[in-house]
């Protein structure tokens, strides 16, 4: 065999050799985006009993404020959950021969997200023991800026409405714990419901 075939076979054998040691087929690969840790603290619920005309239990983890802001009227709230960036905004009304016209007004809020969402659930509250009744909308979709509406009212006096908001650009697929754990809160909040008259 000549010296220059001999010397460019053996450099081809070399490049082969150092081609193929130290690679990892898998690094090759772009790896799948990852989502944060959530952490969710333990269920804890305490009362909300003062001087407004309704109370109800609420998560240990979130605090109760009133809403301060320009054209909130008497007794509207915010539920602030400070660990999981977040906030359900209450508005209350008191109810003077305009039922339909409040619950239509909640539905158009929640309808206001269709754009967006890839389905909206309607379910139905119901807890006659403490006169509450109403309707929930759980808004699905990625990009919804509300995940979780819904009112309740003791169709005579009584009407609250909220909206769970979060305080981030929305992507509902990774925070889907938190909404999770949100709802939940919000059914216990919804069932110790109860009407000062």
């Amino acid at each position: 065999m000549k010296p220059l075939m001999k010397n460019s076979l053996l450099l081809i054998m070399l490049f082969l050799l150092f081609a193929s040691c130290g690679t990892n087929i898998d690094s090759e690969y772009p790896k799948p985006r990852g989502y944060f840790r959530i952490d969710l603290p333990e269920k804890e619920y305490i009362d909300f009993d003062t001087t407004y005309p309704f109370s109800f239990r609420y998560p240990a983890y979130a605090e109760v404020v009133p809403d301060n802001n320009p054209g909130s009227e008497p007794y509207w709230i915010n539920l602030y959950y400070p660990t999981l960036n977040g906030m359900l905004s209450f508005s209350y009304k008191k109810i003077e021969n305009n039922l339909y016209q409040l619950s239509e007004e909640s539905r158009e809020f929640a309808n206001k997200h269709i754009i967006k969402a890839n389905e909206i659930r309607e379910h139905r509250v119901e807890y006659p023991d403490h006169n509450v009744y109403g309707l929930v909308w759980e808004i699905e979709g990625s990009n919804t800026a509300s995940p979780y509406q819904f009112y309740v009212c003791d169709s005579t006096t009584h009407f609250i409405r909220a909206a769970l908001y979060f305080n981030h650009i929305p992507n509902n697929d990774s925070i889907a714990p938190i909404i999770q754990r949100v709802k939940e809160d919000m059914d216990t909040l919804m069932s110790s419901l109860r009407w000062s008259y």
